[in-house]
């Protein structure tokens, strides 16, 4: 038997896809957080005739301790801002460095989904049913933040679609979203990347042939 859950993510993405068939027929827009959730979130997107496009997300590190978030920003249509009060508070950072941290980190997205998307504008949210899509969840962190940004762009209904995810980080972000589809939770978790047998970094031209590929129309998503 494999030691693996998953031969690559397009696998993980076809799995998926089968427990959310109840959704075919809805027209989703299907939001994959890149790098890893694109090759999975296409995969739902084609099975479930459904419209594909990025939610990049971005911590916001403290300036003496990166891994350490003091919030997030994520793009779209309109870039947000989530601030860790408590944890800019505790660490002094005054409010003008938070909200620099923020506009460079949102450049930052917007150089990504020029790269990735070309000229293609982020498609509204608003009253769609949202799939967000991810390869694997440890701590939930960027999950969490684009659970909320698109419940601030007022969809209609958000469904969240993991592969795997430590079975902490799922039991918190169920309660974020009005549906939640994890194929497995283990106790165990240590890594997304020890559940795939195939985990390579993709490149850039990968997510941009993923994103631009033609649908059984003949359009290109």
């Amino acid at each position: 038997m494999s030691p693996y859950l998953f031969r690559s993510r397009t696998e993980a993405g076809l799995q998926l896809a089968a427990k959310l068939q109840h959704l075919k027929g809805t027209h989703p827009l299907v939001l994959a957080l890149p790098r890893g959730g694109v090759p999975v979130a296409a995969q739902i997107a084609e099975a479930l005739d459904g419209e594909l496009d990025l939610l990049l997300v971005h911590k916001l590190g403290l300036p003496f301790q990166p891994e350490l978030a003091m919030g997030a920003v994520t793009d779209g249509t309109h870039p947000r801002t989530f601030v860790n009060w408590a944890v800019v508070n505790e660490a002094k950072i005054p409010e003008a460095e938070v909200q620099a941290a923020a506009a460079r980190e949102i450049a930052e997205l917007e150089r990504q989904r020029k790269l990735w998307r070309a000229e293609d504008a982020a498609i509204p949210i608003q009253d769609r049913i949202v799939i967000i899509v991810d390869d694997g969840v440890a701590t939930g962190s960027s999950a969490r933040v684009a659970l909320e940004a698109v419940r601030h762009a007022a969809a209609r209904k958000i469904v969240l679609a993991i592969p795997v995810a430590a079975s902490k980080s799922a039991a918190g972000l169920m309660a974020d979203c009005d549906e939640a589809v994890f194929l497995a939770t283990p106790k165990d978790f240590q890594a997304v990347g020890q559940y795939y047998a195939d985990f390579h970094q993709l490149e850039d031209w990968e997510i941009h042939r993923l994103l631009h590929r033609p649908a059984p129309d003949g359009t290109v998503h």
